[in-house]
């Protein structure tokens, strides 16, 4: 996600301290979303506390929208989840934070608009402010501890929200040089160390020598080796040869 691009607005529900304000805003850039509206925050708005805590989120603290009452903050949404834990008193559909997200990708891509609601620190959502939400969103957490801080919450929700639509690879492999050997480089590694082995007498048995070897090809086969480790190894093979006497070599394991 690029800045710019529509995500569900973030609606803090009488937030208390302006710098919970301001780290909800830095989560919320960490992932793209610009659009945090406030329904009657504590100390006011603007907040002076919030933007140091926003550590440079001024796209986002700088276009906060503020409002008396929640019904008015979501009035123009056409899909508002809240996060609360389970209703008691309502008849509510509850989402994990992965497929909420996906809802809301949905509502995004039906041409419609959606928000968030997340309550006050110390209370959550009032049940009337639930009750203007389609769904709630609840965070499956330790049992024993479940307390989440008001940032924590938005960063959570809004990671989920990137992560439904990136395509980052879930592994990669980082080389500031080179590149990955290639088959045939590490067919031939394999051949001069086998070969080696062979004239120092690693493989005392002819029967255990292919399972033996099959075994040394998964060790380097695991190790992603680039070229030029492939050269070193090749090096260090030649550099022992010539200092280690044929039949000196280590005992078969």
């Amino acid at each position: 996600m690029t800045l710019g691009e529509e995500g569900p607005a973030i609606v803090l529900v009488a937030p208390q301290l302006g710098e919970n304000i301001g780290t909800a805003a830095r989560a919320m850039l960490n992932f793209g979303l610009t659009d945090l509206r406030l329904v009657s925050p504590r100390d006011g708005w603007p907040n002076s506390r919030s933007v140091a805590a926003s550590a440079g989120a001024d796209i986002v603290i700088d276009n906060v929208r503020v409002f008396e009452t929640t019904a008015d903050a979501v009035a123009d949404l056409d899909y508002v989840l809240a996060t609360t834990a389970r209703p008691r008193d309502m008849v509510k559909l509850v989402y994990t934070p992965d497929r909420a997200a996906a809802r809301l990708r949905e509502a995004f891509a039906g041409g419609g608009k959606a928000g968030v609601l997340f309550g006050p620190e110390r209370t959550g959502l009032h049940n009337d402010d639930v009750a203007l939400a389609d769904a709630v969103l609840t965070v499956p957490l330790n049992p024993a501890f479940s307390s989440l801080n008001l940032a924590q919450a938005v960063l959570l929700m809004s990671y989920e929200w990137h992560k439904a639509a990136d395509r980052t690879e879930a592994e990669t492999l980082e080389m500031r040089e080179g590149r990955l050997a290639t088959k045939e480089e590490l067919l031939m590694f394999y051949a001069h160390l086998e070969r080696e082995l062979d004239a120092h007498g690693f493989f005392r048995t002819d029967d255990k020598r292919p399972g033996m070897v099959r075994s040394i090809r998964n060790l380097f086969g695991r190790a992603s080796m680039t070229e030029q480790e492939v050269r070193t190894f090749r090096g260090i093979v030649a550099s022992l040869v010539r200092t280690v006497p044929k039949g000196n070599g280590p005992e078969e394991g």
